[in-house]
């Protein structure tokens, strides 16, 4: 693979042919420890003839032989799975996947939904509650995802609790912003097309790229990498100009081009991360990997989440 997502950066057996001695292929247990021997396809050990003296007899300290029933019984044992071996499988991935987005979706609603259920109860006075709650969340999830998204990403081993807490604090991020974008906005709620949108474009990244139409390649990542350099660029000039001028370079048709070209980007990153997910079950990584897998799949939908939501926002000012 060319390269691959920036949490995988320490983890060579995401790319690599192997991990810790072990190739890319599974081994079946039975294979070791003398399961095989006698076995289909071995020749069996020649006959006692006239003359050969008898084969030592187990004594103290030496295993008997096993007998046929014993050896068709370890014949019979099903091959080990990743939880015997201790091996990432792609269960392992979606179900670590599967919690961290979970946790994302149900914390961002519960904040997003803030403005609208305190506008209920109390008005218009509980709508600005609301809306301040938000706000307040928003800048939480800032903080404390970015904390935990270092962590993360240095950390040599994963920890399933730290990223399901980077999860919780991005979905105070995003509830946040969201509430507060559907309270500026009226009509149809911007967040509910922002996620989507997020949904239809890696929905269709993960079945072009299990049909084998979407692959990265030494070209395209560094084209990738010259456009990440230029947009990161970009990011740190708009804030300079946000703060001298107050206002940002991120509107109008502007705008929508380094939007539209955001979300590009995350979707070769969202295949990058597929790759990644792959070769690791390949290459038999440990099963911890699969919260690994689960952050950086859930850093690219996060990042394409929020381009996509300013583009809706962009548009909705037009």
């Amino acid at each position: 693979m060319a390269r691959h997502n920036i949490v995988f950066g320490k983890d060579r057996a995401f790319t690599s042919s192997g991990y810790a001695g072990f190739s890319g292929s599974q081994v079946d247990d039975r294979s070791q420890g003398g399961y095989g021997q006698a076995g289909y396809g071995q020749q069996a050990p020649a006959q006692r003839g006239y003359g050969q003296p008898y084969p030592a007899q187990p004594g103290h300290g030496q295993q008997a032989p096993a007998s046929r029933d014993d050896l068709e019984a370890l014949y019979a044992r099903p091959a080990a799975t990743g939880y015997d071996t201790g091996r990432m499988t792609m269960r392992d991935a979606l179900n670590a996947i599967t919690a961290t987005l979970g946790t994302i979706i149900v914390v961002g609603f519960a904040v997003a939904l803030l403005p609208v259920v305190l506008g209920a109860v109390a008005g218009s006075e509980g709508e600005v509650a609301g809306v301040g709650l938000a706000s307040t969340a928003m800048f939480i999830g800032l903080l404390g995802g970015t904390v935990l998204a270092l962590v993360n990403i240095f950390k040599k081993n994963p920890s399933p609790a730290l990223v399901i807490a980077y999860a919780a604090f991005e979905g105070l991020l995003l509830g946040g912003i969201s509430g507060v974008i559907d309270y500026s906005y009226s009509g149809p709620s911007v967040a509910l097309q922002a996620v989507g949108g997020t949904l239809a474009v890696a929905g269709t990244v993960l079945v072009l790229f299990r049909a084998g139409v979407l692959r990265t390649s030494p070209r395209l990542t560094k084209i990738f990498m010259i456009a990440m350099i230029g947009y990161l660029v970009f990011g740190v000039v708009n804030i300079g100009v946000m703060i001298a001028t107050g206002t940002s370079l991120r509107d109008g048709l502007l705008g929508l081009a380094i939007g539209a070209i955001a979300v590009v980007l995350a979707s070769y990153s969202l295949v990058m991360d597929f790759e990644d997910i792959t070769h690791g079950v390949k290459n038999g990584v440990p099963r911890r990997m699969a919260w690994r897998c689960a952050f950086g799949v859930a850093v690219t939908l996060v990042w394409m989440y929020l381009e996509i939501l300013r583009i809706l926002a962009i548009l909705r000012n037009n």
